[in-house]
């Protein structure tokens, strides 16, 4: 006779997965509910046997103080909410990365919010942003939409966006303009003459601004300027636009790229393709100087967007607004550091 469990064909129950209560607490350890709470809570008063007696039993139990229905509790979420279009690409990916780090040492819960591109996606984000109860947002460069920050501001949550312009937002944005100069100097100065910048059809703010500062500045010192666009600002971009560059019957002999990935697709394209020696007749110089500009594949000279420095400042940022929700707008602009590489060398 078998006295094992009967199978009746049904499956085994899921045991629910149950966190340990501070009620568990108290009884272990012989003390009130209350006394477990003031334990945890910072300034308040317990006597020094209670909280021994109450640690004790925390840490045999393994319990943890549920720090997210505390702040609800109080009104202060401690969620930070990252808002970003396509946040696993190029330099966002890095950037959002260093937000989380910066936000985690600060004490907050950072909340990755991705747009999407549908507008389904883009209502279900909406209601994320809306439902935690967010205690700030912080929306990064790329395309989220306008409606974003309109629903962030009629909720009177603290708002910071990166590389963009928005009103009644507190910014953190690269010197665009700064570098893109930077850029058509360096190329003249080589003697270079025929330039070109590559943007992207998705023209966001960054993007357009590192266009028309590059243009204006290379005819300024008197030489031609041509702007090229791919379909995004990706790796795909940099090979539609460098195809329809290099098969002109005269080609660019410089070329300034609005960020790294677009950087990599021409570059690909110029030699593999198009048989181009870099820097020899054609140079190239990126934007942000992601960690696979210095790959020996590309040696990519580049302007370097430090991602934990802006995560830093839109941190601090967002902290003077949480103390002060009445100040004006303030305003963080970081300047990009020219890093040479192979690509070209001013």
């Amino acid at each position: 006779m078998n006295d094992g469990p009967v199978n009746d064909g049904k499956a085994p129950k899921k045991e629910r997965m149950r966190f340990v209560s501070a009620e568990q607490v108290a009884q272990l350890a012989g003390v009130s509910r209350s006394a477990v709470s003031r334990t945890f809570t910072p300034g308040a008063s317990v006597a020094a046997a209670t909280r021994e007696k109450v640690l004790r039993a925390a840490k045999e139990l393994g319990y943890h103080v549920n720090d997210l229905a505390r702040g609800v509790l109080a009104n202060q979420s401690r969620l930070v909410g990252i808002v970003a279009t396509r946040p696993e690409v190029g330099f966002r990916a890095h950037l959002a990365a260093a937000l989380a780090k910066a936000l985690i040492r600060r004490g907050s819960f950072p909340i990755l919010i991705n747009t999407g591109q549908t507008e389904e996606e883009l209502l279900a984000a909406q209601k994320m942003l809306i439902g935690h109860r967010a205690e700030a947002i912080i929306i990064l460069s790329g395309s989220p939409p306008p409606s974003f920050l309109e629903l962030a501001q009629r909720n009177g949550q603290p708002l910071v966006v990166i590389g963009r312009s928005e009103p009644d937002a507190d910014h953190v944005r690269a010197g665009n303009s700064e570098a893109s100069r930077m850029a058509a100097t360096a190329f003249c100065k080589s003697g270079r003459r025929r330039l070109t910048v590559i943007g992207s059809n998705s023209g966001t703010p960054a993007i357009v601004e590192r266009e028309s500062a590059f243009v204006s500045a290379a005819e300024s010192l008197g030489a031609s300027a041509v702007v090229a666009r791919g379909g995004d600002s990706d790796y795909q971009g940099g090979v539609t636009a460098g195809r329809a560059l290099f098969s002109a019957r005269i080609k660019p002999d410089a070329i300034f790229c609005a960020n790294d990935l677009i950087a990599f697709g021409l570059m690909d394209v110029a030699r593999l393709e198009a048989r181009l020696r870099i820097p020899e007749d054609v140079a190239v110089i990126g934007f942000d100087d992601v960690p696979e500009s210095a790959w020996l594949s590309y040696q990519l000279t580049t302007f370097r967007q430090d991602p934990l420095v802006m995560a830093q400042r839109a941190v601090d940022l967002m902290e003077r607004r949480l103390e002060n929700p009445d100040s004006p707008p303030a305003y963080e602009r970081v300047i990009p550091e020219l890093i040479i590489r192979q690509s070209f060398k001013p």
